[in-house]
């Protein structure tokens, strides 16, 4: 088994897996410090002063009541909330990321697609009686004039 993980190892496969585990975490954060930091705050502003990071229902006050001006705060009480605007926060996050990794799909595809190319129909045959490159629907061969038949 020690032997199994060497050559899995050595193969170079567990590098490139944490190589793209440690990318796709620092992408992860980057996407989500560009929807809470750069996205939300304006999209709040023009909803009218909304921080999305800040919207909850208290579904069970704690030891202080209510009102609570923020999250922290309603915990620190001991309420139990539903933290709806940090799921809007998570959806917009997760958006951002399938729509970049559907871009990246599609252009690994793209290369994929012109690697496969499928093979140019021929233009051109050889005469079978001098051997000369002719064009594919010639009749009669323009090099020594022998009459070809139809292919």
């Amino acid at each position: 088994m020690l032997k199994e993980f060497k050559e899995f190892a050595v193969k170079g496969n567990m590098v490139d897996m944490a190589v793209g585990i440690i990318v796709g975490a620092a992408f992860g954060a980057i996407v989500g410090s560009l929807v809470s930091d750069v996205l939300m705050p304006p999209l709040g502003l023009l909803l009218g002063n909304v921080d999305f990071s800040n919207l909850f229902l208290v579904l069970k006050e704690g030891k202080t009541l209510g009102p609570h001006a923020t999250i922290a705060a309603a915990k620190g009480a001991g309420a139990v909330t539903l933290n709806y605007g940090l799921f809007v926060n998570t959806i917009v996050n997760f958006l951002i990321i399938a729509f970049a990794i559907f871009f990246v799909v599609r252009s690994i595809n793209q290369l994929k697609k012109k690697e496969e190319a499928p093979p140019a129909v021929p233009t051109t045959k050889e005469c079978p009686h001098c051997l000369s490159t002719i064009p594919i629907q010639a009749k009669k061969c323009g090099h020594c004039t022998s009459d070809l038949k139809a292919a």
